[in-house]
């Protein structure tokens, strides 16, 4: 009994000095554990944060000067671009969602690819009637008659909301199909405006919504219609110059013939072949696409809208 006692009185200490080592290895081993779990974490948080920076256009958005008015390459973005706030077509959705939040942004992606697809059918209207050579009139005239077909269709299972929209286009139009082409044309003031306007297609938008490849071949349906449009403009004015030289009038001249005055140090022009637009002429004449803006400010006079340029328009370039 009393070597019994002894023995554990001996322990004691021993086992206290087991406890106090035990407990000295096992909090480093939270401590490890706690850190091995932080990077976890934050690691999982920076893949996502930088979900943007792996995330690339086959076709760079900033180099359609369409495009890049009205964005800002943003890398916090969920696919690297946010509206800029200086956008005239774009800055109201500057915070219309949080470009950084995935979920906001695939709604807004779905909503857009709804859009788009609602659009189709005037996309090939418009692809099929240039191929047939219509002129830039006969397809304002078929586009806005669809468009008004399409919002109304807009409405199918919602007969209190096309009742709605049919009394506001008898209020506002006269009738409760829509505009007419030549409403629209009276407002809008150009053929041409009257089809994009029935598009409202913004590449920009598309950049920030993950869309710009997809609908990447729609873009240029602007530049085709202003190709179009300055040929019969061409062809009207080679007419007219017909007539006038049979009727003896040598001094008849178009307005287009005058020349924007060159700026000191740059005497060089260039004159817009068909199918030009301003990316493409800064690329091949000063090597550069970004600078077509160099290019707009020059000639602001002759462009009233840098997206809308015409065959025939002669610019001055900017020194190279």
């Amino acid at each position: 009994m009393y070597i019994k006692s002894i023995m554990n009185r001996q322990h004691i200490p021993i086992l206290t000095a087991l406890l106090i080592l035990i407990m000295s290895f096992s909090a480093p081993s939270a401590a490890i554990a706690s850190e091995t779990e932080t990077p976890d974490v934050s690691t999982e948080s920076a893949a996502d944060a930088g979900s943007a920076e792996s995330f690339h256009y086959q076709h760079d958005p900033m180099d359609n000067p369409n495009a890049a008015e009205d964005i800002v390459v943003n890398p916090d973005a969920v696919y690297g671009y946010s509206p800029s706030p200086d956008s005239v077509r774009l800055k109201q959705f500057v915070d219309y969602i949080d470009w950084t939040n995935k979920d906001q942004v695939e709604a807004g992606r779905r909503e857009r690819e709804e859009y788009h697809e609602s659009f189709s059918t005037l996309y090939r209207t418009i692809e099929d009637m240039l191929g047939q050579g219509r002129n830039v009139e006969e397809i304002a005239r078929a586009v806005s008659k669809a468009r008004n077909e399409i919002r109304l269709a807009s409405y199918d299972g919602d007969p209190e909301g096309l009742a709605k929209v049919k009394e506001s286009n008898l209020q506002t139009y006269g009738q409760e199909e829509g505009p007419t082409p030549d409403q629209l044309h009276e407002k809008y003031g150009s053929w041409q405006t009257v089809v994009e306007k029935a598009l409202s297609s913004n590449p920009g938008m598309d950049a920030c919504l993950g869309l710009y490849d997809e609908y990447y071949d729609t873009y240029d349906i602007p530049d085709k219609l202003s190709a179009l449009k300055a040929a019969d403009e061409s062809k009207s004015a080679d007419t007219q110059a017909e007539t006038s030289a049979e009727n003896g009038n040598a001094g008849a001249q178009a307005e287009t013939s005058e020349k924007p005055e060159a700026p000191s140090g740059s005497s060089r022009t260039y004159r817009v072949k068909s199918g030009d637009c301003l990316w493409n002429i800064a690329a091949s004449e000063l090597g550069d696409g970004n600078r077509w803006k160099e290019i707009y400010d020059l000639n602001k006079k002759e462009i009233d809208n840098p997206r809308l340029i015409y065959a025939g328009q002669e610019f001055v370039l900017p020194a190279a």
